[in-house]
């Protein structure tokens, strides 16, 4: 089976970070990677929507510079990925608000995960993430994300964390992205339970035990940290342990959202280092 896989850029270094990463951890696998770049005439995307119409010199004179860009970076692919017979690479240039054509795209193309920088030229330097990073993680809920940090190693994870309260049912096809990067990288998982309390409720327990069942021939093993946020165990359990991916599912209005909003995302140290996968609660 020939995966399909969403690759945004903007042309920035951390977006081909990202693209080399995608690269590198669906090595063995057959790929179509599809290189997106959506463009605008100015640096406010909504004016842009507004006042560019197709034809205009505006809009003419940005489509060619996206493209141009597309050309210049599918020959650097290309280049690097020579010996790989098994991907396949695809551009797409678009005028649009940068969610709404990812959205669209994973419909369109039935992408089956995206892989993206943290963020881009435009965003301060001081943000672990940029918007449309945030955005994406938060609102694209029909296709799992891996997200890259700039400071992030291009090397593959041997340890991926995945923190847990055990108090919302996980189904087992919600955790299949995570394990099947574990098994693809030969990774442990690591299940760390960020609780506030010490004694499981019964309903926990038996998520737990869930999670056993799921995980049943994978390399993982159970964590616990009590009386931190979610963002300050992740960091403490990342740095103790030099962890290299994270995965959330992203539950909404719930555990994931309470992570990703500001300003605690500029409080999240590690997470501007490692990987985040972000995989989908299936109800939404």
């Amino acid at each position: 089976m020939t995966r399909k896989l969403l690759l945004p850029t903007d042309f920035s270094k951390n977006a081909l970070q990202a693209i080399n990463y995608a690269l590198k951890l669906y090595k063995e696998d057959s790929c179509v990677f599809y290189i997106l770049n959506v463009f605008s005439a100015t640096s406010n995307v909504f004016s842009s929507l507004l006042n560019m119409e197709p034809g205009s010199e505006l809009y003419e004179k940005a489509k060619a510079k996206s493209e141009k860009g597309l050309a210049k970076l599918l020959d650097t692919l290309l280049f690097n990925d020579e010996s790989n017979v098994k991907h396949v690479f695809k551009t797409i240039s678009v005028f649009n608000n940068p969610v709404e054509a990812i959205k669209i795209f994973v419909e369109q193309k039935d992408i089956e995960i995206i892989v993206m920088g943290t963020k881009g030229e435009s965003n301060r330097e001081k943000s672990a993430f940029g918007s449309v990073a945030i955005t994406v993680m938060e609102k694209v809920r029909n296709c799992p994300v891996i997200v890259v940090p700039e400071a992030a190693t291009l090397s593959l994870p041997t340890e991926i964390v995945f923190p847990t309260n055990y108090k919302t049912p996980i189904k087992r096809r919600e955790l299949n992205y995570l394990i099947d990067i574990a098994k693809k990288c030969s990774a442990s998982i690591e299940i760390l339970h960020i609780c506030e309390q010490e004694k499981l409720s019964i309903k926990q327990i038996e998520n737990k035990q869930l999670l056993e069942e799921y995980f049943e021939g994978q390399l993982y093993s159970f964590h616990r940290l009590s009386h931190y946020s979610v963002e300050t165990a992740v960091n403490l359990f990342i740095e103790s342990r030099r962890s290299d991916m994270v995965a959330f599912i992203n539950r909404k209005h719930v555990f994931f959202g309470s992570v990703f909003t500001q300003p605690l995302v500029k409080e999240l140290g590690f997470y501007s280092k490692v990987p985040i996968l972000v995989m989908h609660d299936l109800k939404n």
